[in-house]
């Protein structure tokens, strides 16, 4: 009875989360990472040789891009042709800003368009490749197109010399993997697609944009000899005039207006955009499922910081992991307005990286870092190599760091939910026990507390399952 009982609360809560993410921010995975009905993939499979031969580190890259379910439907289905690129090729030969970008969990569509650029649904050996230009051209083709799994193109060519190219590439171990469903062919470099290297160069240019404003030549005063200070200006959406705790009161505007121009609004930003990115990034990522749910689903949040991040704020999120939110306990969501003062005491109005956090520590032992749960901050030291937050039993690591950097906003991951020290100092209360273990994970905890928040604003859906 129990089972089927939380079996009833759990898709009850499924159907809350899908409703609310499709009218608020529409965040959806990828339609290659979902499942597909297919048979076995067979041990003498082309795809079983790409992930046990020796170009290992195209087959990392395949596992990190969340591709194997996409391969193994494509396989099901036809041959295909692999183009791997050798080991050096990835590891010293190429840019390491591009690497970096490819590896970044915000990228992983152009991690994905990438890998998929190198397969061709067709099985192409040696003996099926364009002729060499020396041939009677009249009955043999000197090129060929054909597509590939992320539907772009690629060129299939043989030169003079008998070398056979594809794109830019030189193929130099021909048919190196042979199997009855496909075959691999070892090239000398990676193939970049003319979408993935655009969206390479608009992150880049993005990012070099510099925030120092330009400034005029310096004056000097004739009465005195000396140089003038002029007034700093204050730009308008880029550095906001009021701090963020007052643009967090309700009112018609977060920030004020600036003169009025031929600019148009002064939003400078398209807040709810970055934030529904980090957001569908959390759930790329794995493991911040929860932190998704609350952000977006018990409370408001999500809309408040695309508000925030719009008028030109910044916002470091210290984003506890699925572990560490599993041991929540009903208590302390269920009071009113639990979950925002939660999340409120994980967001830092500065925008700080793994990096600059952990030089802060290094320096200065101790940094206390304002929080959006005034008047409270958050006490960060250096320990183990790493950052720690919080102090005593109520601390957390930085166990995963940089999940997403935009330049507005920062996602720090954590291992452990952080509560203020005042509280925690206090007598415990039902709303601030932290508990020290939960065998059980506590997801039906979550659902408890959304069917009582949608049951008291009066929803017009069936939640039966929520009795």
């Amino acid at each position: 009875m129990e089972r089927a009982m939380d079996s009833q609360i759990h898709g009850a809560f499924s159907l809350i989360l899908l409703i609310s993410l499709a009218a608020n921010f529409a965040i959806a995975l990828p339609a290659n990472q979902v499942p597909a009905n297919s048979s076995p993939i067979n041990s003498n499979s082309i795809l079983v040789a790409l992930l046990d031969s020796h170009y290992t580190l195209l087959a990392e890259l395949i596992e990190k891009a969340l591709l194997l379910q996409t391969l193994e439907n494509a396989v099901n289905q036809h041959n295909v042709t692999i183009f791997a690129p050798r080991n050096e090729a990835l590891e010293r030969q190429l840019d390491p800003e591009f690497k970096r970008f490819l590896l970044q969990p915000r990228n992983l569509r152009s991690l994905q368009t990438l890998l998929l650029y190198h397969i061709i649904p067709t099985r192409i050996p040696t003996h099926h490749w364009p002729t060499s230009p020396a041939a009677d051209e009249s009955t043999h083709r000197t090129d060929s197109t054909h597509a590939t799994l992320s539907e772009d193109r690629l060129h299939l060519t043989t030169k003079s010399s008998g070398d056979k190219i594809v794109d830019l590439a030189r193929v130099i171990r021909p048919d190196d993997v042979v199997r009855p469903d496909g075959v691999i062919h070892g090239i000398e470099r990676l193939l970049i697609p003319r979408s993935v290297q655009e969206d390479f160069n608009r992150r880049r240019s993005l990012q070099s944009i510099s925030a120092v404003l330009p400034e005029g030549a310096p004056e000097v005063d004739p009465r005195s000899h000396r140089l003038k200070k002029p007034a700093s200006p204050v730009p308008a959406g880029s550095h906001p005039v009021l701090p963020i705790f007052d643009a967090m009161a309700p009112g018609p505007s977060l920030a004020p207006a600036p003169a009025p121009g031929p600019g148009g609004p002064h939003h400078h930003f398209d807040g709810e955009s970055q934030v529904k990115d980090f957001i569908q990034t959390l759930l790329h990522y794995g493991g911040y499922n929860e932190m998704a749910d609350i952000l977006v689903n018990l409370t408001s949040l999500a809309t408040e910081m695309g508000r925030l991040v719009s008028e030109g704020y910044v916002l470091t999120v210290l984003a506890p992991n699925d572990e560490a939110m599993a041991k929540l306990t009903t208590d302390q969501l269920s009071e009113p307005g639990a979950p925002e003062q939660i999340m409120y005491y994980h967001l830092i109005p500065e925008y700080q990286t793994e990096e600059s956090m952990y030089n802060a520590v290094r320096r200065f032992g101790k940094v206390r870092y304002n929080t959006l749960r005034l008047p409270h901050k958050v006490v960060a030291e250096e320990a183990d190599g790493s950052v720690k937050f919080g102090q005593g039993d109520v601390s957390a690591y930085l166990f995963d760091p940089d999940i997403y950097t935009d330049g507005r906003i920062s996602v720090q991951g954590i291992d452990g939910v952080l509560f203020p020290l005042e509280e925690v100092s206090k007598p415990l209360t039902k709303a601030v026990q932290v508990p020290k273990a939960v065998a059980k994970p506590r997801r039906g905890k979550l659902v408890e507390v959304a069917c009582r928040v949608i049951g008291a604003f009066g929803q017009n859906y069936d939640f039966s399952s929520c009795q």
